[in-house]
């Protein structure tokens, strides 16, 4: 009986033989969370409150800021254009990301040269 001629792999195909695979799913993720660091929320003195307030109230939509905020134990930075401004709802919306007025701790306007 004669021997059939192999049919080549495509590159592709060769190619799923050598890539990495988690033996263990979920373990980068889990040692990350286990390194995290959570911070405490900081309370805002009067001062800080004021001048905190005074920012939010210059702020239109359009303007270019950064914004730190704490969430989940963290305090993160966003930096972009002022999206929604919304007092009702207590919120400003930085490009797609919506932040709560109370956990706001820091306000940075970017100055635009004319």
């Amino acid at each position: 009986m004669p021997k059939r001629p192999r049919t080549k792999m495509t590159i592709e195909e060769r190619a799923k033989q050598f890539m990495p695979f988690a033996a263990l799913k979920g373990l980068p993720e889990a040692l990350a969370a286990k390194e995290r660091i959570v911070v405490p929320k900081a309370e805002l003195s009067e001062d800080m409150a004021d001048e905190l307030d005074r920012r939010l109230r210059m702020l239109h939509v359009g303007s270019i800021v950064t914004v730190t905020h704490y969430r989940d134990g963290a305090y993160i930075k966003n930096t972009g254009m002022v999206a929604k401004i919304d007092e009702n709802a207590g919120f400003i919306q930085i490009v797609q990301t919506k932040i709560p007025f109370e956990t706001v701790y820091a306000i940075e306007c970017e100055e635009r040269s004319v």
